[in-house]
């Protein structure tokens, strides 16, 4: 072929590849894809105890909500809320949900977090318990006792109001500091008296080892609230994830509560525990999430206070230094 022809038909082919392409292109072909931003992460810590999180961990129902906002969704497990507080800090998570004591403990420690909302209060889901055949009756006979309890978290404030309540002092009991597990491995050998516990573990004790409680946080001792905290950067920068993580909250809990036996067959399992135990635990909480309000922040003020006070926290501090403008969540 001479080298003019051949030339022609070198550019004939290009151009006929060129037109293949952009028509697949147009005709929504995988020819000439047009690259999609990188997908960012969620990450949420979460204790298995926190059976609303376990639930849409096993749903999948927030991954399904966050990916029009092109987000992925990593579930993170800590034991228990102090530990979880840590995780934040160092930056490991986003966004976690824990009691009333891990926040103040850990904005005392310096840790740069906002609270972003609550869910309502639960004074029935936490109590102080004895052994079945404890000669201890009432609240006044820890004097000198040892209670075990994990150090930080939303029982540690049940214990000092409940001791308050009874006419003694924090300074009155022995506190013996460990994570649920080895508390109850503890509880269970006779190595502590009493055992200060939030549910599901409060009602896996009560069907299992038959305890008995001395006091609840009813009447006025602790509230219990549950609240849902944030990197501080993460929020103000991705206040949709965070409405989106609300708006999945409250559908789910909503669901949680009309369907308790169904939600708790579901949650069992990665629980490990019996679904009675768990719809025990489902019926003594609230779910549904909202702002945090200037009452309930003042609630968690003078907790603060008397965990300094206590000298539990190295200093004082402002709850309101740790808030937000409040996240717009959906209506259900």
């Amino acid at each position: 072929m001479r080298p003019l022809l051949l030339a022609r038909s070198r550019r004939s082919l290009l151009g006929l590849a060129t037109t293949t392409l952009l028509a697949a292109a147009l005709a929504g072909g995988s020819a000439l894809s047009i690259a999609q931003p990188k997908a960012e992460t969620l990450r949420i810590g979460y204790q298995k105890s926190a059976s609303l999180f376990v639930l849409q961990k096993a749903q999948g129902t927030l991954e399904k909500r966050l990916a029009p906002l092109n987000v992925d969704v990593r579930w993170v497990e800590f034991p228990a809320g102090p530990q979880l507080l840590e995780g934040l800090n160092v930056g490991s998570v986003d966004v976690g949900h824990v009691g009333e004591a891990p926040p103040i403990f850990a904005q005392a420690a310096g840790a740069n977090f906002v609270y972003i909302g609550n869910d309502p209060a639960a004074p029935e889901a936490e109590a102080i318990v004895v052994p079945k055949d404890s000669p201890l009756k009432t609240v006044a006979d820890l004097k000198g006792k040892k209670v075990v309890l994990n150090k930080g978290s939303n029982v540690h404030y049940l214990l000092v109001r409940a001791l308050e309540k009874a006419g003694l002092k924090y300074a009155d009991i022995q506190p013996v500091f460990l994570a649920p597990a080895d508390a109850r491995a503890a509880f269970e050998k006779g190595a502590v008296d009493a055992w200060a516990i939030w549910d599901p573990f409060l009602s896996a004790a009560e069907k299992q080892l038959g305890v008995r409680q001395l006091a609840d946080g009813r009447g006025g001792v602790a509230n219990n609230y549950l609240y849902y905290l944030g990197e501080r950067r993460f929020a103000e920068r991705r206040p949709d994830v965070i409405e989106a993580l609300f708006e999945d909250s409250a559908e789910q809990g909503q669901w949680i509560k009309s369907n308790l036996k169904q939600a708790a067959a579901i949650i069992a399992p990665i629980q490990g525990l019996d679904a009675e135990i768990v719809e025990s635990a489902l019926r003594r909480y609230q779910f549904g999430v909202a702002p945090v309000t200037d009452a309930i922040a003042s609630e968690q003020q003078r907790i603060a206070d008397v965990f300094f006070e206590l000298k539990l926290i190295p200093k004082t501090i402002r709850i309101a230094d740790a808030l937000k403008p409040a996240v717009k969540v959906a209506a259900k």
